[in-house]
Formats: C-alpha cells, structure tokens, sequence
C-alpha cells in the first residue's frame, strides 16, 4: 500500500526534471556552483558579475587622507604627496527570463533544453550574485514567475530549486513577459533570457527592451530542430499551442538566420547552445567578448 501510495504521488507530479529529493537538490545546487566558478574565471571585470574598486586618478593629499592610498609613485614624479582615489563600479540588478514552456521540455537527446537552460540560469545568478550584483528571476510561461532582484542568495537558490518542476503542456508569454517586465525597469538593467526563441513575437519584443537595458539571449536549441536524419514528410504537433502541421526532417524546425538578423538588428547579444555539445567555454567567451565583460560604469 505504501508503495501504491507512493506511486501515485509521482504521477501526480508528471514534469520533473528529476525526482524532487535533498539529494538531487544538492548534486543540483553543486553543478549551478561549479558552472558559477568556471563563468567568473577570468572575468572580474565583468558587468554582469561587477567587479572591486576601481582606480580613477590621483590628487594632492589633504590633511586626514589615510597613508595607505598615497600614490608613490607620482608622489616621487612630482616631489608632492598624491593619493589614490578609487570608486565602486554601479552594479546593475540583473534579471533571468527562463523559458519555462512546453517546447523547451521536448527532447531528442538526454538533456533537453529546459534542464540546460535552468543550468545555465542558475550558475549566471550564483555568479551575479558572488559579484554583490542583486538577482532577479522571472518565469517566461504560464506560470506566474516573479522574484524582485534581490542580494539573498538562499531566496534566489529557492526558486531555482523551484523551478526543476516542468509542464509538458506550458504555453509561451515570453514576449508578455517582456513586455510587463520593461515599463517596470526603473534603471538600467542587465536582462538575461533563456529560451529555444520558439514564439515568433519575443524576438521583436526583446529587441524593444534593448533599446534602453543590456540584453543577452541565450537560444538553446535541441539537434531534432536542425534536423531528423532519416525521415522524410511527417506529421507534427506544436508542444503548446497544439497546432498541427506537415514538414520534412530535413528542414529546420525555425529560420535561424531571420532570428539571428532581426536579434543582431536590435542590438541584442546572442548565443545559441546546443543541448549536445559542450557550451561553458563559449559561454564565457561570449560575455568576456561582447561588451558584458567590460567593467559598468
């Protein structure tokens, strides 16, 4: 009977990642730290992950300056005491749009896109938040997903734990997510989305938030959407709206090069990450070259 009651609560819980257990939450919660540290490798100066105090010029001492920020070098250069003024870079709040929809859920190969992406979110907020740089996280399907930037790691580990717990029927709102999100935006803001991009108005809808915040998307893609090697015309059926269709295996499941034109277009930085080949190095790479890696002012 324990065993039949036991079988039962699983089927009540159909979309899990994993088995929702301490255990798997610890080896979870371990990847997302291990992934952190590879991302701040390197990176310090980085404006997503902010960075110490940085050196803006030296003046002429005045009584009560501490002797420890004299400048002596251009004390000896001049032969009049200098000291060293320093400020802290501005931390702009970061927000992560996870892509919590159906399509992300679907899968050809052993990691599907939405237990990436939750990777990849997860190591970008502990990394953000490492930097003191405060976290924000929202849902980009039906479930109402909000957690105001905040510097409390424990709240932001919460919902990331949270957020293990998937849907096979979820439609996408990522570009209503978008949109509620922006009016809201008080200050610049760095804006992170994770999506497969598979609603056709979210690319338009982030280009419009580039135009006033720093925006990164990052388009996990499963290999089935490039191609299905070996099939020919079948019948298919779109994960969230339902939404029947004919296409040949051969042919891309979206029009990439539209998507990248009109994200590039918008001034919007992006990376694509396959769910079948490794991603961490081009990650880093990705925020080191494009603008992300140079210290905010």
């Amino acid at each position: 009977m324990k065993a039949a009651a036991g079988a039962s609560r699983d089927r009540d819980l159909p979309g899990l990642l994993r088995k929702v257990e301490p255990l798997a939450a610890r080896k979870f919660v371990i990847a997302i730290r291990r992934l952190a540290n590879d991302l701040t490798y390197g990176l310090d100066g980085s404006r997503f992950l902010g960075s110490g105090i940085d050196y803006v010029q030296s003046r002429m001492y005045v009584p009560g300056d501490p002797v420890k920020s004299i400048d002596w070098r251009v004390t000896a250069r001049s032969g009049k005491v200098h000291v060293k003024e320093y400020e802290a870079p501005r931390r702009i709040p970061a927000w992560i749009l996870l892509d919590t929809s159906a399509s992300m859920v679907v899968s050809s190969v052993r990691t599907s896109k939405y237990e990436l992406a939750l990777h990849v979110a997860g190591g970008l907020a502990l990394a953000c938040l490492d930097r003191t740089s405060p976290v924000g996280v929202m849902g980009a399907g039906a479930r109402d997903v909000r957690v105001e930037p905040s510097l409390a790691k424990d709240l932001v580990l919460q919902w990331m734990l949270r957020l293990r717990r998937h849907s096979f029927n979820e439609p996408t709102v990522l570009a209503r997510r978008v949109a509620e999100l922006r009016p809201t935006l008080k200050s610049r803001s760095l804006v992170i989305v994770c999506s497969d991009l598979h609603e056709p108005e979210a690319v338009h809808a982030v280009a419009l938030l580039a135009q006033q915040h720093e925006v990164a998307v990052l388009q996990f893609q499963d290999p089935s959407e490039v191609t299905l090697r070996g099939s020919g015309f079948l019948r298919a059926q779109e994960a969230e709206s339902g939404r029947r269709f004919m296409t040949h295996g051969r042919l891309p499941l979206l029009d990439q090069a539209k998507i990248e034109a009109e994200l590039r277009k918008g001034g919007v930085d992006h990376l694509l990450i396959r769910t079948d080949q490794p991603f961490v190095h081009r990650l880093r790479h990705f925020f080191r070259s494009r603008g992300l890696s140079k210290g905010a002012r």
